[in-house]
């Protein structure tokens, strides 16, 4: 078996920026064996598979485990599409274990149509607090994360979790957020439990953090910054059911598996 696989760095305009995803367009069935294999083998947060002799389904695999979805990678999945497929259509959809994503091409990017995910209020704000150093204002549960509002744009940059600790957590992975300084809100994404101890830019993430500060600030469009080591500028919009998230992203890497 031959397949070519894209690494892909996402919601960056440069190479080294963003989240790197691999993605594999295949028409022949992958066992979900295999699939996991070959996402460890590749190191990166995720790898995106994509049949695409049943209607694009896609799914996403960290290092260690499969996850019901992952934006960085539908990004980087579009991306190839749209570039390297010799497709000229301006939209995709892919068919996932959320529902229908779609991407369109657009001006500024591409634009991901994702399901929106809705922040109920969680009581033991301590419990946070402790794993993460610093004060915690408030603390709300979605589908996949745990979301936490700390004071300000600095508490996010500077913090040092304790990654022991928030393995623990019965949940995808913490999202910590703060009003930002030159963009509307800021974030990081820390998932042990997933293999992943900081995710570089976490699109998923943001279907649940742009209903909450779209509250907050009174704004359906926002922009966003991940203040991880590599970073990552995301452009978020509020819709009755969905979230759009636009980004860019660059090729890193064009190659063969062979197995």
């Amino acid at each position: 078996m031959n397949l070519e696989v894209f690494f892909i760095d996402s919601f960056t305009n440069k190479v080294f920026g963003g989240n790197p995803a691999g993605v594999i367009f295949h028409s022949d069935p992958i066992d979900e064996t295999l699939m996991q294999a070959i996402a460890a083998e590749n190191n990166l947060s995720e790898t995106a598979f994509i049949n695409t002799q049943n209607d694009n389904q896609i799914r996403f695999f960290t290092p260690e485990l499969e996850v019901d979805l992952c934006g960085h990678a539908t990004l980087a999945s579009a991306f190839v599409f749209f570039n390297y497929l010799d497709k000229p259509q301006d939209k995709i959809t892919f068919s996932s274990k959320r529902g229908e994503l779609i991407a369109d091409k657009t001006e500024k990017g591409i634009k991901l149509i994702l399901p929106k995910d809705n922040p109920e209020p969680f009581a033991e704000i301590d419990l946070f607090s402790n794993m993460l150093g610093c004060k915690v204002l408030e603390v709300y549960r979605g589908i996949d994360d745990f979301m936490v509002v700390v004071e300000g744009e600095t508490e996010v940059k500077d913090m040092k979790p304790d990654f022991n600790e928030i393995s623990k957590l019965d949940s995808r992975g913490l999202i910590v957020t703060a009003h930002g300084v030159d963009v509307d809100f800021v974030s990081r994404w820390f998932g042990p439990q997933t293999g992943v101890d900081e995710d570089p830019v976490t699109g998923s993430a943001h279907t649940l953090l742009t209903p909450y500060w779209s509250q907050k600030l009174g704004k359906n469009i926002m922009n966003a910054k991940q203040l991880s080591k590599r970073g990552g500028f995301l452009i978020c919009e509020v819709k009755n059911k969905a979230i759009e998230i636009t980004g860019q992203a660059k090729l890193y890497l064009r190659g063969s598996i062979e197995l």
